[in-house]
Formats: C-alpha cells, structure tokens, sequence
C-alpha cells in the first residue's frame, strides 16, 4: 500500500476497533452528535438526485469516467470516517478495507469498487463536488437550484467550517481525548484549520 492507502486504512481500522470495544451507550452518545449532520446529508442527497441524477448518471458513471473520482486526490476528514462507521454493516466496512488494500482501478479513487463508491455516507468533500459542466447545464436550466446548492454549501460550513464549534472538530476531539491520533484529523493537523480556529477563539466564536 502507499502512503495514502495506509493513512485511509489506519484510520478505518482505528474506528472500526473503538466502535467494537466501547460500550453501546458510548455508541448512542456519538450517533446523537451527528444527528442533525445525517438530516444535512439526506437534503443533499435528495437535492443531488433532483437536479443532477440523470446529468451525472449519463456523463460518469454509464460513460465509466467518474472523473471527480481521482487516483489518491479524494480528502477523507477523520470525522467522515466516524460518521460512516456509525451508519455502516459490518460488512460494509469490510468492503471499504478490502477497497483500500486491492483497489479495483489503477488510476481511480480507491473507494470506487465495480458497483460504485462503497462508502455508505460518502465523504463531503465527495458529496459537494460538482464539475462545472454539470453545474452549467443544471443552474442554467434551473435557476432555483443555484440559490438551493447556495443554502446547502452554507450549512455544510456549520459542520466543517472550524470558526466556531463545529462537528467535525468535535468528532476529533472526542477520539483525542480517549488517546487516538489520525493523520486525517485535519481540524487538528491542518496549518491552515488550526490558524482559523485560533483566530475565531481570539474573537470569542469558539466557545
């Protein structure tokens, strides 16, 4: 494995272990943070369906392109490891570790197996990806859609956007304080994260 590969499945394991050795009412406490995250999810996905279903559907995946799917360029935060673990299978999970190990192309991402992403919540960096093609021909023809994706980008910031308490910080948080380290906990590992989080401390956001 290379180093990406390595640093997507430490982190998925790491997960993976503390969900299976903590006890379920731990398990209920992380399920209740990302409630409101999973409500997010399910308007996005719902407004993704609407307005680009078909347009995605004809110019990537029938067309085997899946262009925003980039050999090792997908960013996965630690938090979207967590959020996907509390949702997924067991099985499904094993599926995401055989996809890291042995991915199934050589110049894709390697969560992209032969039926699509095997994340069951993909990561939101994935999510909120839109090439300008697609955006072009769908705000054009939909005007009303540009101001709704406006209103979903703004509350994805409320979530990952660290210049005030957000959920993925949050999430790092919570494995930190039990002794876990990830090279995915941006929130934490990030120049550029910390800088904004200090910055919103200073100001009196981050309380």
């Amino acid at each position: 494995m290379n180093t990406y590969q390595k640093e997507q499945f430490e982190t998925l394991n790491l997960v993976r272990n503390y969900m299976a050795e903590h006890l379920a009412v731990e398990r209920t406490k992380l399920v209740s943070m990302i409630k409101d995250y999973l409500c997010f999810r399910d308007d996005t996905s719902d407004f993704l369906f609407t307005y680009f279903g078909n347009i995605c559907t004809r110019n990537c995946y029938e067309n085997k392109l899946s262009a925003c799917c980039s050999k090792d360029g997908i960013i996965t935060f630690f938090a979207d490891h967590v959020i996907n673990a509390l949702v997924s299978e067991i099985s499904e999970l094993d599926a995401m570790a055989a996809a890291v190990q042995n991915p199934a192309h050589d110049f894709k991402c390697i969560y992209l197996g032969k039926n699509g992403c095997v994340w069951k919540i993909k990561p939101i960096v994935c999510e909120m990806f839109l090439c300008s093609n697609a955006e072009n021909e769908v705000f054009k023809k939909n005007p009303e859609s540009k101001k709704a994706w406006t209103d979903l980008e703004a509350r994805k910031k409320r979530y990952t956007w660290p210049d005030r308490p957000v959920l993925f910080d949050a999430l790092e948080q919570y494995f930190i304080a039990s002794g876990f380290k990830s090279d995915l906990m941006y929130m934490n590992n990030s120049p550029g994260l910390l800088r904004l989080k200090q910055n919103s401390i200073k100001k009196g956001h981050y309380i």
